[in-house]
């Protein structure tokens, strides 16, 4: 008989993300501009946000049938409330429970959806396209393997990840929660090992570099089999 593992019956969820995301806003770790939830500088600052935001736009209005969007990982809604309206329906999801019902309160359109889902764990929305922003940095190596076993469902994702500047070792395991993989010089590539995310094509939208040495915001586009 398999012994069993001690404890194992108090685990009640598999990585510690989501009390790691209510930790941040509710002691504004990413800084506070005086509103109860503020996600970054990467979702407020002009220099990184409007050009996400122009190529974005450039995309969904290429097409004659607007597209479903399904953020995953919307964040305070700065950046999303500006493409809802070049979408057929925009379903915006995110871990923290009081944030989601934040955004409910301060957003409403008649095409737009909040939803409060743990995106590693919980099944996805349905829709044409994926948007990533600035999410799969702050998660272990597992729960991205988790989510991008889901992305075959969509015909396109737009990913974005802040990166280190040059040549880098992709996908070193952190811990989830505050944090990212910059502070080991590594930053995600899913087309790379241990993810080997299969796309029929790969382009890169966007990329900003940052003041400082900070490193670079990338956006790349892919479309799905």
């Amino acid at each position: 008989m398999k012994k069993k593992e001690s404890g194992s019956s108090k685990i009640k969820k598999p990585w510690p993300t989501k009390d790691a995301m209510e930790q941040v806003y509710a002691k504004k770790l990413w800084g506070d501009n005086k509103s109860d939830f503020y996600s970054g500088a990467g979702s407020h600052q002009p220099e990184i946000v409007n050009p996400y935001i122009d190529v974005v736009t450039s995309f969904l209005t290429s097409f004659k049938r607007p597209l479903v969007v399904c953020d995953l990982g919307c964040g305070d809604f700065n950046v999303g409330k500006e493409l809802v309206k070049h979408t057929a329906k925009y379903v915006a999801v995110d871990i923290v429970a009081d944030l989601i019902e934040h955004n409910k309160e301060n957003f409403n359109e008649e095409n737009l959806e909040f939803h409060c889902l743990d995106i590693a764990v919980d099944d996805l929305p349905i829709g044409d396209c994926a948007l990533l922003r600035q999410v799969l940095q702050h998660l272990s190596n597992a729960e991205i393997q988790s989510i991008v076993s889901k992305l075959h469902g969509f015909k396109y994702v737009i990913l974005t990840e802040h990166m280190p500047e040059g040549d880098f070792v992709p996908n070193k395991e952190i811990i989830s929660g505050q944090g990212t993989r910059l502070k080991k010089q590594s930053g995600i590539k899913l087309l790379a090992p241990p993810f080997n995310f299969k796309v029929k094509e790969e382009k890169q939208l966007l990329s900003v570099v940052l003041d400082d040495g900070q490193g670079v915001i990338s956006t790349t586009i892919y479309e799905i089999f």
